[in-house]
């Protein structure tokens, strides 16, 4: 049996899918228009990540993965004037950081570590607040929300997740190699779905919508019409 989630009579919008499907920015969006809270899961692997590079730890020790993951601080902060949400990692910005394909390759790693995940549950599950929650991911309606009334799926295909992650970096100044990106994206699906722990799969219940040309709009306004209106 599943444990009982912290507030478990406040909804919860699940959105999972693999890198570059655009859940990050569905899923803020849907928060936004819905007036709920936010949860980008990925950030707080991420983060992890980022103190464990600053740390100079071996992505391959466990047991200091571990350490290091109940020793982070994490914290979420909404900048004043441009309204961004920037994430402070043990009280230093991280924002930026936490975007590099260097971080996700580390996330990527430490998530298939089933203390780390672990450790990290419950500062997912505090994240369920009135008057609701749309939590982004990868084990969102899996594992974190199981009793989620409302779950997606997003997907599109490989190569039109390269180019959407090309655009961004290309777009904030980052060299990138297309090619590079694909080998990455396909590095990291096999990663997340053949890991022991909390494998990327959709959710039985979940409502699936490939991406794969559609805009951010009109991806918007479906998953918004699986929701209660306002």
């Amino acid at each position: 049996m599943n444990s009982p989630h912290p507030n478990s009579s406040v909804p919860v919008l699940t959105i999972d899918g693999p890198s570059g499907s655009g859940k990050g920015t569905i899923s803020r969006l849907v928060a936004a228009r819905q007036g709920w809270h936010y949860l980008d899961s990925g950030a707080l692997y991420r983060a992890v990540g980022v103190a464990a590079g600053w740390a100079d730890l071996d992505l391959a020790d466990p047991a200091a993965l571990v350490r290091c993951t109940f020793d982070t601080r994490i914290d979420f902060q909404e900048d004043p004037v441009s309204r961004e949400l920037r994430i402070l990692v043990n009280d230093m910005d991280a924002t930026d950081e936490l975007r590099t394909e260097t971080a996700g390759a580390a996330a990527s790693a430490i998530a298939a570590i089933p203390e780390v995940r672990a450790a990290l549950k419950d500062r997912q599950r505090a994240f369920r607040q009135a008057p609701g929650l749309v939590a982004d991911g990868r084990d969102m309606g899996t594992v974190i929300f199981p009793d989620a009334p409302y779950k997606v799926f997003l997907t599109a295909s490989a190569d039109e997740r390269a180019e959407r992650r090309y655009k961004q970096l290309k777009d904030k100044g980052v060299s990138v190699n297309l090619d590079g990106l694909l080998r990455e994206i396909l590095a990291r699906d096999a990663r997340d779905a053949n890991r022991a722990v909390a494998p990327l799969r959709p959710a039985e219940d979940a409502v699936r919508i490939d991406t794969t040309g559609l805009g951010i709009e009109t991806v918007v306004e479906r998953v918004l019409a699986l929701l209660p209106s306002r």
